[in-house]
């Protein structure tokens, strides 16, 4: 007796899309074997229908909206990009009670409440291992492995594009502005890279992720963010003089308020990390999550973070979760919010700060600089002069104190008259002074 197949609809042909045709396509025995029914491309929704596009041409279509509500359609595989299109798609396939398997971060990152709630209603699965990290899997650790546990922690970088181009100034000693354009010319930033470089595409995936990990909704407004644009060779510079090298970091963690309120904190920021500790040493477009959990301890995930093939491999890995279950009649994990805890203010974050200033060169500066540290209650942990005359620069890195205070602290040195700017601004991360 033949299987009925299952029909999927994708949307978008793109580097992700593409792939998945393809891999689909030419390992379908394989894919009917893993689900235990055949899974048949019913539609590919593309822009415009013209050209070679490597595929069945009488699969194209222009109208995804058709191309969902068609009843020969059981899963819906969305790799289109954007989020007012998109969400509209998912949330029409959703309520018609079409599983749907997803990459777009942004997307999930505004409106995953609203789609998971539609998913619930219809009984239908939305999967989106592919909107964090590529290729490694994260978020199923997370909703699955580790349901039995509790989270605490999770922190990595999320980014190949920053991570290329931080990896590339530490090595080569380049500015940022050059090696931005060396990873436009090899692929690996886009024509506009301002997602990437100013921390908009890692701050959708840490909504994603302190979703999952804290079992609340929340959304990429909730997370503080800044961008890679205002690092310099100095900085990376400095960094190795510290042992240390510069990281665009995503950190999700539950914290403690003074009050003993349970708190939520969400952020992403470049951050000094320690050339011993595991991040460190992910370099190039790679990226890495470290999750710490109660009982499982510290666990690292690492790989292709982006990528047109181990995105789609994700992509796929959800597909054969999601028509498993509709052929066996199974669910997939629903969403879990019940914690409800809210985000901290950065303000209430305990951090460490390394500053950078020019400062005069003269008797007392030292002294005056250490006064405004004083006055917040910022303990200083270490300071180093380079250099001399006009030229002088004096670094400071602080123990751990509030960031409001420390930001303060920075506001209070950049007024003084013997501080001629204030250069730099970093967290540190990753270490425990």
């Amino acid at each position: 007796m033949t299987t009925k197949p299952l029909g999927v609809a994708v949307l978008g042909l793109g580097n992700v899309g593409s792939e998945v045709v393809r891999i689909l396509t030419e390992n379908a025995a394989d894919f009917e074997a893993r689900v235990g029914a055949p899974l048949e491309i019913r539609g590919i929704a593309v822009r415009r229908v013209d050209g070679d596009r490597g595929v069945d041409s009488s699969l194209l279509t222009d109208d995804p909206a058709s191309l969902v509500e068609r009843d020969d359609v059981d899963l819906v595989v969305e790799v289109l990009g954007g989020i007012d299109v998109p969400r509209k798609l998912i949330f029409s396939a959703l309520e018609k009670g079409k599983s749907v398997v997803t990459a777009n971060k942004a997307l999930l990152a505004e409106y995953a409440g609203e789609l998971n709630d539609a998913a619930e209603k219809s009984r239908a699965d939305l999967y989106f291992e592919a909107a964090v990290a590529g290729a490694i899997p994260v978020v199923r650790p997370l909703m699955q492995s580790l349901a039995g546990d509790r989270v605490n922690k999770v922190a990595g970088i999320v980014n190949g594009t920053t991570n290329f181009i931080l990896s590339a100034m530490d090595e080569t000693g380049a500015d940022y502005a050059e090696t931005l354009a060396e990873a436009g010319r090899l692929g690996y930033a886009e024509a506009d890279p301002t997602a990437d470089v100013e921390g908009y595409d890692a701050a959708s995936k840490a909504a994603i992720l302190a979703s999952i990990a804290f079992h609340t909704r929340v959304t990429a407004g909730d997370v503080y963010r800044e961008g890679i644009s205002k690092i310099t060779a100095e900085d990376l510079q400095t960094a190795r003089s510290l042992d240390c090298t510069i990281k665009l970091l995503a950190i999700c963690e539950r914290i403690t308020t003074p009050k003993g309120k349970e708190r939520i904190s969400a952020r992403v920021y470049p951050a000094l990390v320690p050339r011993n500790h595991p991040l460190a040493t992910v370099n190039g477009a790679f990226n890495a999550v470290v999750v710490e959990a109660e009982a499982a301890g510290r666990l690292m995930f690492y790989g292709q973070g982006a990528g047109g093939s181990p995105t789609a491999s994700a992509v796929l890995g959800d597909l054969v979760m999601a028509a498993r279950n509709k052929f066996y009649g199974g669910r997939g994990p629903l969403e879990s919010k019940y914690a409800k805890l809210k985000v901290a203010p950065m303000g209430d974050i305990p951090t460490r700060y390394y500053v950078s200033m020019e400062v005069a060169d003269k008797p007392g500066v030292l002294a005056t600089v250490a006064a405004e540290f004083s006055k917040r209650d910022v303990s200083i942990s270490t300071v180093r002069q380079e250099g001399a005359g006009d030229g002088a620069r004096l670094v400071v890195v602080t123990h751990v104190a509030a960031d409001s205070a420390l930001s303060e602290t920075v506001s209070a040195l950049d007024k003084l008259d013997v501080v001629t700017s204030v250069a730099s601004v970093l967290r540190l991360e990753g270490t425990t002074e």
